[in-house]
């Protein structure tokens, strides 16, 4: 059986939410997107990740988490992009509508979040403890996940920029919140917040796939 790729619209908040998932045909786990501030599914960092992942027999699900109307109220306020209780809730509830996919039920699921989006992807994890093994952040403010850090039972990897001194220390404030033996901080030489540099993002998505085949295989 070949790589299945689809584009789906799951049933969440109203309309539904549009995703872009593909699933190897000899995956060993699924992971779901949560795209940071101001940004989509068809990120161009998540979706080279993505790609890396799908390489090592990992499913990925990329979804936007507004749905169209509430994407423009966001763009003239970017009070949406900040409501982490909301992203939460729609990733927990995507979760959930994973569990009843044919193709995704049979899988562990992890979680990988970037900025504001990690955060959100804590807080699902905090959710859904029995469905969710594993999380990584990129340039994540899991900080912003607050309470639901404690709660967190998902074997989760901080990556942060080495010259992202701002965003590092917040996660080191995080790392120290996660339950003991949960968390681990990982810091990617020479990279600034969007691991823009040269090798980077590579790093990220080598990071990411180990951590992943690791927990979900």
């Amino acid at each position: 059986m070949d790589t299945l790729s689809s584009a789906v619209t799951i049933p969440v908040a109203g309309a539904g939410l549009p995703a872009d998932l593909v699933v190897p045909a000899d995956a060993t786990g699924v992971v779901l997107f949560a795209h940071g501030s101001g940004s989509s599914r068809h990120s161009p960092r998540n979706t080279a990740v993505a790609r890396v992942l799908n390489g090592r027999s990992l499913g990925t699900v990329l979804v936007d988490l507004l749905t169209p109307e509430e994407e423009r109220v966001d763009e003239r306020t970017a009070e949406l992009r900040f409501d982490i209780g909301l992203l939460g809730d729609r990733l927990t509830a995507i979760v959930d509508w994973m569990r009843t996919e044919p193709t995704l039920a049979r899988l562990r699921v992890g979680l990988f979040g970037a900025s504001t989006g990690a955060a959100a992807a804590l807080v699902a994890a905090a959710n859904r403890s029995d469905r969710v093994a594993a999380v990584v952040s990129r340039g994540g403010r899991p900080d912003l996940a607050g309470p639901a850090l404690s709660q967190v039972r998902a074997r989760t990897l901080l990556l942060v920029g080495g010259l992202d001194e701002q965003v590092r220390t917040l996660n080191e404030e995080a790392l120290a919140l996660l339950p003991e033996g949960v968390g681990e901080l990982r810091v990617v030489p020479g990279a600034t917040h969007l691991f823009e540099e040269p090798g980077t993002l590579e790093q990220v998505a080598d990071h990411a796939a180990d951590w992943f085949a690791g927990q979900l295989g």
